[in-house]
């Protein structure tokens, strides 16, 4: 599973602004109604509702809020670069400025596990997120997306 699978240029936000985690999510699921053609507020009440289960922020400034949605039949990603940071109730209690946004079938099952393995990882490596942090372009960070997942696992 490459990110590149799964995002486009169009869902790759540079500087995307809100001032909170609510706010950010519904910004998010805009783009995502964009991209998928499901309704914004279908997308914006399944990410709720896992939020509920436990916040998505992993730590180290990164969410990878997520969702299953019975309209789609691929996985969709987005990609946010907050120029400030939100609370996002975050497992280290430190505020969100890098966020992923995975939309998934109904039926993905490992497919979507693996996805969320792949962007986790990508999150995980320190020099990918500086490099992410000081880009200001969506092209930008998409290339460097895009072409970090092509990079052999170290």
């Amino acid at each position: 599973m490459e990110i590149a699978e799964i995002l486009s240029l169009q869902a790759v936000l540079a500087n995307l602004k809100a001032g909170s985690k609510k706010q950010l999510l519904q910004e998010l699921s805009a783009v995502a109604a964009k991209e998928t053609g499901v309704h914004e507020r279908t997308i914006f009440d399944v990410l709720l509702e896992r939020e509920r289960l436990g916040s998505t922020g992993v730590g180290k400034g990164i969410a990878i809020p997520h969702g299953k949605l019975g309209e789609i039949d691929r996985l969709y990603g987005i990609f946010a670069r907050l120029p400030a940071s939100v609370d996002f109730e975050a497992i280290d209690e430190q505020p969100v400025d890098l966020i992923f946004l995975l939309l998934a079938p109904e039926t993905a099952g490992a497919d979507h596990l693996k996805a969320l393995a792949r962007i986790s990882r990508l999150l995980r490596d320190e020099d990918a997120c500086t490099r992410l942090r000081g880009s200001e372009s969506a092209e930008a960070l998409f290339a460097l997306l895009t072409q970090t997942a092509e990079a052999p696992a170290a």
